[in-house]
């Protein structure tokens, strides 16, 4: 029986977070009966109700497109300076992003999120993890250790600040950094918002490397529904501050529970967490028998990851643990 974290899209050989077919496969059940906490997706998303039918058979105008970069700007605070783009999902400027500069040297310090080195090298770059380079990569913070970078660390011609899972730690963000020329900051809805199903995602930063983002994605690129409900969300900052307060929460209490079991904390953030056990392949099997998916990783044997319970969810993951 498979129990290594690589049960993924059969048409994709990337690792990640999900994959939940294939769990279902090699584990058993319908869709309906498995926790999946091998993301870092909110499980308390924010309300996607008032949608007419309208909104869903128009083509995105105008304005609704302003009002979406004109949140985003009040909500994270960004420079007039600085450029907006939104996008169908942080993955998909991930994958252009490499375009925008001749292919040379990106340094990319491992471990962090694949997805980066998969789309420079996908384009010709060579990844290096130290050194100087023409691009540089951060995940600020990090995942899946939650390291938090510096303005220091923005030290290339092109740099990009994926800042996905920032929004739970503002004071954190690097987003002042895109006001230089050559600086990316990304940011993706799905995460905080718990709605990685809307594909929705942004680009912050250089005038000049925004519009060549934006030639890349073509007109139309987000559809109405996120447009209007990014816009709603983004302008919720009640909401948004007392999500960061019940993450922290719940967070606390996830370290109480996995620590107790015999996992140790090495770092993460308030929508996932990153433990050190003795065997990680094991302790998934385990909850994976009981229909709790969690992350694992192929570099190495002792790291786990954990996303938060929905609220029905603590008692079943004591009981699986």
């Amino acid at each position: 029986m498979t129990t290594h974290n690589d049960i993924l899209n059969p048409r994709s050989k990337r690792d990640h977070g999900g994959g939940l077919d294939g769990a279902i496969e090699s584990y058993g059940g319908a869709r309906g009966d498995w926790m999946d906490l091998s993301t870092g997706i909110n499980p308390h998303p924010y309300d996607v109700t008032g949608l007419t039918p309208s909104d869903w058979s128009a083509l995105p105008d105008h304005g609704a497109f302003e009002r979406l970069t004109s949140a985003a700007r009040r909500f994270w605070s960004v420079p007039d300076e600085a450029d907006i783009l939104p996008a169908p999902g942080a993955s998909a400027l991930i994958a252009r992003i490499p375009d925008l500069a001749p292919r040379g040297r990106v340094h990319i310090t491992p471990p962090t999120y694949n997805e980066h080195a998969a789309a420079f090298s996908t384009h010709g770059w060579s990844v290096q993890s130290d050194g100087p380079t023409e691009a540089r990569v951060i995940v600020h913070p990090n995942n899946p250790d939650g390291r938090i970078w510096t303005e220091a660390d923005a030290n290339a011609p092109l740099t990009v600040i994926d800042e996905s899972f920032c929004d739970v730690s503002p004071e954190a963000s690097l987003i002042h950094l895109g006001t230089k020329p050559g600086v990316i900051v990304l940011k993706s809805f799905g995460k905080f918002w718990g709605l990685a199903g809307l594909r929705l995602g942004f680009a912050i930063g250089d005038p000049n490397l925004i519009a060549r983002l934006n030639d890349l994605t073509g007109p139309w690129a987000v559809s109405g529904p996120a447009l209007q409900i990014g816009e709603r969300a983004l302008s919720d900052t009640a909401w948004a501050d007392a999500t960061r307060q019940r993450l922290t929460e719940e967070t606390i209490r996830l370290d109480t529970l996995l620590t107790r079991k015999g996992a140790r904390l090495v770092g993460g953030t308030t929508l996932f967490r990153l433990y050190a056990v003795d065997k990680a392949a094991d302790w998934q099997d385990r909850l994976a028998h009981a229909h709790i998916w969690s992350r694992i990783f192929p570099y190495s044997q002792t790291y786990l990851r954990l996303g938060l319970p929905p609220a029905n969810g603590w008692a079943r993951l004591e009981a699986a643990l």
